[in-house]
Parts: structure tokens; C-alpha cells; sequence
């Protein structure tokens, strides 16, 4: 496994980080996302989505669970926020064979919540808030 930190001064870099992870999926690709709550891990996901052209609001699924992302040259995305789960158990109420396919890329916020129920991950995102526009990312491949 490789580990590689970086510092994310500002809101406008962690855009631009989530474009550059953009680059660097492929179809089936699975990303866990881990950070407390404000560390940016939607605002990652607002740079990953407008690098592929998306034009719209992305906002957190939090109330949703998940929301999908439709591209005409690139894989569906589809954006979990994992936060609201009370028991693990409640993620097959997603009704996850649906998302996790091989033609589909899936961002996963709060991973954690669903403890072992998730597909293995092909990247794990550790981001930690070092102030109030600074984070620190950790990233496991």
C-alpha cells in the first residue's frame, strides 16, 4: 500500500486536488472518504465532479444518502454520505448492488458507518482539519 500526505492550504486547493483524483479513477473505482464533519470531503467531491464538466450544485447527500452523477464521456458517479446510518445494516437499504458495478465510479463519505459491509476501496482519503481553511490529506492506495 502506498501512503502519500499533502497539505491543502485553502478551499480553492482542495478543488483542484479533487480534479486531479478525477484524473486518476477508472470505471469500478471505489474511494473512501474519512474527515469530521466541515473537513471538506464534499468540496473535494465539487472538484472531482466540475473537473469532469459538471455544471450543477453538489451539495452533500446527507439527507439522500446518495446522489448520481451522469457524464456522456465518463462513468456514472455516484457521491454516498454515509453519516445519517444509525445501524450498518441500514446501507443494503440503498440497495447497493445498484452502485457498486464495474461501470460505476463511487465516492463514500463516512465509509465507516457501514463498517465491513462496503466493497473494498481501491483509495482511502484521510482528511484532517488543521485549521479553519487548512486540511491535511492522507491518501492509502
Amino acid at each position: 500500500m502506498h501512503k502519500t500526505t499533502i497539505s491543502i492550504p485553502n478551499e480553492k486547493a482542495m478543488l483542484k486536488f479533487g480534479g486531479e483524483l478525477a484524473d486518476q479513477v477508472k470505471a469500478g473505482d471505489i474511494i473512501y472518504l474519512y474527515g469530521e464533519l466541515g473537513a471538506g470531503k464534499t468540496t473535494l467531491v465539487r472538484g472531482f465532479l466540475h473537473h469532469l464538466n459538471y455544471q450543477g450544485k453538489v451539495k452533500s447527500p446527507t439527507y439522500t444518502l446518495v446522489e448520481t452523477y451522469f457524464f456522456s464521456d465518463f462513468p456514472t458517479v455516484h457521491h454516498f454520505d454515509l453519516y445519517r446510518l444509525k445501524d450498518p445494516e441500514e446501507f443494503f437499504f440503498l440497495g447497493p448492488d445498484n452502485y457498486f458495478t464495474p461501470e460505476n465510479i463511487c465516492l463514500i463519505e463516512w465509509p465507516e458507518k457501514a463498517k465491513n459491509l462496503l466493497p473494498k476501496a481501491i483509495a482511502k482519503c484521510y482528511i484532517t482539519i488543521i485549521n479553519s481553511n487548512e486540511r491535511r490529506i492522507s491518501m492509502e492506495r
